[in-house]
Parts: structure tokens; sequence; C-alpha cells
């Protein structure tokens, strides 16, 4: 391509100096710029194709490096997502476990005596869900006394040395009437969860744990129906 547009400028020489000697000089001043800006131009199309098949393969490589590395750093953000189950040995709280999948954890959070620690102050939501299966028809162990009413409750418990004393306090709490206990009721469960989660400034060595009552023993463990997490935002 270079050649041909040395052979074009020579052609204009050429033909300028084939003109007659009574030319006027601006007509000659106006084919050489002519013939100056076409080279130009070829030249510039020789060094843009040059420049395309012979890019550096190194560029795709820095630039996957670079998207690694920011998801890198989004997957190091603390999280964790625990699965829970009944457990007869714990009394009022659902066994949280982080060994099955969807469980998990990262960034310093981690799961300590049915409890999630916090591993640095800042803000963090915080969230969970119960999931029960529950019989609305009465029995014959049912205290005629009592409420036919069944309520479901789940909460989170915070403890924290900024409250100087040795307490936990609630910071999350949700409760549901599943249903009315009927004597016409049709036999069969009903599947009810409770979910809450909100956003809290915590600190560094704060606890979380869950408290439920009376509905364990009919807590539904299939995978999604019951968990417990918390992540940094």
């Amino acid at each position: 391509m270079e050649q041909d547009c040395k052979v074009t400028v020579m052609a204009f020489a050429d033909a300028e100096s084939n003109k007659k000697p009574g030319a006027k000089c601006g007509s000659r001043l106006t084919t050489a710029l002519l013939g100056l800006t076409l080279f130009l131009a070829c030249a510039a199309a020789v060094v843009f194709f040059s420049s395309l098949y012979s890019k550096n393969p190194g560029q795709d490589e820095v630039g996957f490096d670079i998207h690694h590395t920011l998801r890198h750093i989004s997957n190091v953000r603390a999280a964790i997502h625990l699965t829970g189950q009944y457990n007869s040995q714990i009394a009022n709280s659902v066994e949280w476990i982080n060994q099955v999948d969807p469980s998990h954890s990262q960034g310093g959070l981690e799961l300590k005596d049915n409890e999630i620690v916090i591993p640095q102050s800042g803000l963090y939501f915080v969230y969970s869900q119960v999931s029960f299966r529950v019989s609305c028809r009465k029995d014959d162990n049912d205290d005629a006394s009592a409420t036919s009413l069944i309520h479901l409750t789940h909460r989170v418990r915070r403890w924290s040395n900024s409250f100087g004393n040795d307490e936990y306090r609630t910071i999350l709490h949700s409760v549901r009437t599943a249903c009315q206990k009927t004597d016409t009721e049709e036999e069969g469960n009903w599947y009810s969860a409770v979910y809450m989660g909100a956003v809290f400034n915590l600190n560094k060595g704060d606890k979380l744990k869950t408290v439920t009552e009376k509905m364990l023993p009919n807590l539904e463990e299939e995978t999604g129906k019951t968990f417990f997490g918390v992540f940094a935002l």
C-alpha cells in the first residue's frame, strides 16, 4: 500500500513536469498539496492496519486479570448463610449448620456455639427465615381452655460489649398467626414461613443468635426453607 502511494506521488510529479511552461504557479502548488495529502492518507492507513494486526496478545490477558481481581474483591466481602435443622438437644432455637450446601461463609464471619460472630465493626444486613409444618385440626391432647390460634414466632437477638452488661437484646422479632384449630379441618399439614431482615450497625465481637419457641418439632428442614445469614454492606 505504501508503494502505491509513492507511485501516485511520482505520477503527480511527472504530470507536473509535463505541463506547459506557461502554467500558473498556483496550479502547481495545488497539485503538489493534493499529492501530499493523498500520500499522508495512504501512510495513515498503513499504520492503522499494521497496529490492528500486530495487537499485543498480552492486552487480553491484562483485561482478564482486571476482571478477575474485581471479582476476587467482591468475593471476599464478609458474608455467611446458614441452613437450619431441628435438634431436640437445643432448647428454643434452630440448630444452624454451615457444612452443607447451600451454606457458606467468608470474610471472617463465622458460626460459633450456634451464634454468628461479627469480625469487624460496620453495617450489616441480618436476615432469617423459619418454616413450619402446621396442623390446624384439633386433637384429643389439645387443652380446651387454651386458645385455638396457632402463632409462629421467631427472633434474632444480639449480644454486644457496648450494652455494658452480659445480656442479649432482640433486634428482629416476627409473629405470625398461621391458622385456627377447628374440628372440621381436614387431615394434613399447612406450610407457613416467618421471614425478617434489616440493616444494623454492629461492632466487632458482637454475637447474633435466634430464638424460636413451641413449634420447633414442626420445623421444615427442606433446602431453602429455614436459614439464617448476615452480609456486610
